[in-house]
């Protein structure tokens, strides 16, 4: 029998390796049943080949990368979904007590809201909050990853989260 590493192409076991030397170092884990989880990145990879960037591989997107922000992986949805169930909504990224067995390995439902499932993100959500006066005197803008909730205050969003390496587009002006 072959193993998982050869029923994928190199690029996607590449992928894996990445995505998971990345969790690890930011306290996240991967699920640990490798085919599994090499057939969550390989269509991972088929989203990225298809839409340009790594859409959830099991939410329907829009191909239209303003309207899937949320769900580009790590989705908005992972830490909440984590916190109250071990497991993304896809259970690529799990936590240890799922791993140990303490949590149920089940379906876990939809957290993205209708609205958008319907509509997209950049449709029902603005990328910025408006300032009220105890903010207008900071001397940056404060800036909040989506994914990791990571602040900085700089003229510009960082161009890759230095906590979770989400990209530029996956933060919000906070303040």
């Amino acid at each position: 029998m072959n193993s998982p590493n050869e029923q994928f192409p190199p690029e996607v076991v590449k992928l894996y390796e990445r995505l998971n030397r990345e969790a690890k170092e930011g306290g996240y884990n991967l699920n640990p049943d490798r085919e599994f989880t090499l057939r969550l990145v390989e269509a991972l990879k088929t989203n990225e080949k298809r839409y340009g960037y790594q859409a959830c591989p099991c939410r329907l997107a829009f191909g239209e990368k303003q309207k899937d922000l949320d769900i580009i992986c790590p989705c908005d949805y992972r830490d909440p979904d984590l916190d109250q169930y071990g497991t993304c909504y896809c259970s690529l990224y799990v936590s240890e007590d799922w791993i140990a067995g303490k949590l149920p390995h089940k379906s876990i439902p939809e957290r993205r809201p209708e609205k958008l499932m319907s509509e997209g993100y950049s449709t029902t959500h603005s990328t910025t909050r408006p300032l009220d006066r105890s903010t207008a005197s900071l001397s940056y803008p404060v800036w909040r990853c989506k994914v990791c909730g990571y602040l900085c205050a700089r003229d510009e969003a960082p161009g890759v989260c230095p906590v979770c390496k989400a990209k530029k587009d996956r933060f919000e002006r906070f303040l």
